[in-house]
């Protein structure tokens, strides 16, 4: 929950003056709050940028004061969604049926949902990281098909290294994200493959190039670096190469 019209404003334009220089060999989009969903369609229409929200409703339309649907979404131009964060599962009491149900409505609105899953410090502690990550997508997974995962995007997100400045090591973090790729081959391989698995959980510049390397890391769902341009532009300068 960052942002104003003038900031947003010269940070899109900066991100935008660079992008030609990083983005020509990645796939870049920015998720921002629902109130400047306009400004970022028209600062980014035409450009290599694509855009999306940070949340989103799980019921199509009715009597639900205050949220947003995904159609509503959909005719601002979104191209994807963030469902699941952490802050929305710790802070709003979302769970893994509510997250299941946004995913299914974002996929029925055409636009692409970005998962987010992760464990606490204290289930990592417990050793049961790879637990939680899995009975996590198992519920999206039961709601919606395999199938619908096909070109989807899964962002692991260690709940511990949010907002934090600690990250997860390259080795952790592959670890995880061998195992999600691992879970959804054991369903389909093809939609494995096609998978886009991406790194969630205080992504810098520095280190960037170390997780982008890892054989299962596929991208980053970069925070609090995104509101900088440089270190944006950097990250995904990093994940071209």
């Amino acid at each position: 929950m960052h942002g104003g019209l003038s900031f947003n404003q010269q940070l899109l334009q900066g991100v935008v003056n660079g992008a030609g220089t990083c983005l020509s060999s990645v796939e870049a989009a920015v998720c921002v709050p629902y109130p400047y969903l306009e400004q970022v369609r028209v600062a980014l229409a035409g450009t290599l940028l694509g855009w999306g929200a940070q949340n989103v409703s799980e019921h199509a339309e009715g009597a639900y004061t205050g949220e947003v649907s995904a159609a509503m979404l959909g005719d601002f131009g979104c191209r994807y969604v963030i469902v699941g964060h952490s802050e929305r599962r710790a802070m709003y009491g979302e769970t893994d049926s509510v997250v299941a149900e946004k995913f299914a409505s974002a996929l029925a609105s055409g636009l692409g949902p970005i998962l987010c899953v992760g464990e606490t410090l204290a289930q990592r502690d417990a050793g049961e990281t790879l637990q939680v990550v899995a009975a996590q997508l198992d519920v999206v997974e039961r709601r919606v098909g395999v199938a619908a995962f096909a070109g989807a995007v899964v962002a692991y997100e260690p709940v511990w290294a949010i907002g934090t400045g600690r990250a997860a090591s390259p080795g952790q973090a592959q670890e995880v994200h061998a195992a999600i790729r691992a879970k959804f081959a054991s369903l389909d391989e093809k939609v494995a493959a096609g998978l886009r698995v991406i790194y969630g959980g205080s992504v810098k510049p520095r280190g960037a190039a170390e997780l982008f390397a890892m054989p299962d890391i596929d991208g980053a769902l970069v925070g609090g670096a995104s509101l900088v341009v440089d270190d944006f532009l950097e990250i995904c300068r990093m994940a071209g190469r």
